[in-house]
């Protein structure tokens, strides 16, 4: 007798939903559901495409994401994540939409268009310890873009998680560190700096044009 074989693959997972939903709505539903509709349509498809991800679902205030690399995943949360800052640079701040992010590197089973499994449920966890205009990675994911990419995650170390059974080791990119991602970033004690990140688009989606700079440095006697 036969069984129907599962089709299963390795994937990057991002998950992200909306922080404060629920008091959003309450206050301006109309209001809400337009910025999030912008969102979707001027910062998060157009940057999700450019990384080669796959809208996978959405839901009222979430949305899942599958990348064939965890380096453009990567990528992706963190350049969403600066563009959203300058987007809400521009909003009252009770009214500023802000997304906590989990990205996850993982097995996972497909189904039609559909993804699950660990690789989905652990990116869903890392989500919701994210802080709101924060990103949370785990330590597989860390361990990948290591060297390749050059942002401040601090280790936040084993994490006890929902239903999971074993911790999860966290790496996590601060609110504060997203909005700085244009500076030059150095190197902090007890992080793991995780290449340089490239400028923040716009709310378009366009990225600013580079500014050259001459710098005069003193002769040095030889």
């Amino acid at each position: 007798m036969s069984e129907d074989r599962v089709d299963r693959r390795l994937a990057a997972i991002l998950a992200a939903d909306v922080a404060g939903y629920s008091r959003l709505m309450g206050a301006d539903e109309e209001g809400t559901l337009d910025t999030l509709k912008a969102i979707r349509r001027e910062l998060a498809d157009p940057k999700i495409a450019e990384h080669n991800g796959r809208v996978v679902k959405t839901t009222g205030d979430g949305i899942l994401v599958e990348f064939a690399s965890i380096v453009d995943a990567v990528r992706c949360a963190v350049e969403l994540q600066r563009a959203i800052v300058d987007l809400g640079s521009e909003i009252a701040p009770e009214r500023r939409i802000r997304l906590r992010v989990g990205v996850n590197l993982g097995d996972i089973i497909v189904d039609g268009d559909d993804i699950f499994g660990d690789g989905v449920n652990i990116a869903a966890r890392l989500e919701a310890l994210a802080e709101p205009g924060g990103i949370c990675i785990s330590g597989a994911v860390c361990d990948q873009i290591e060297g390749k990419l050059l942002y401040p995650f601090e280790d936040l170390g084993q994490q006890e998680v929902k239903n999971m059974a074993l911790p999860i080791h966290v790496y996590q990119l601060s609110a504060a560190a997203v909005a700085a991602t244009p500076l030059v970033a150095v190197r902090m004690a007890g992080r793991r700096e995780v290449g340089k990140a490239r400028p923040p688009p716009n709310v378009l989606g366009e990225r600013p044009r580079a500014r050259l700079s001459i710098i005069v440095l003193p002769f040095a006697d030889l």
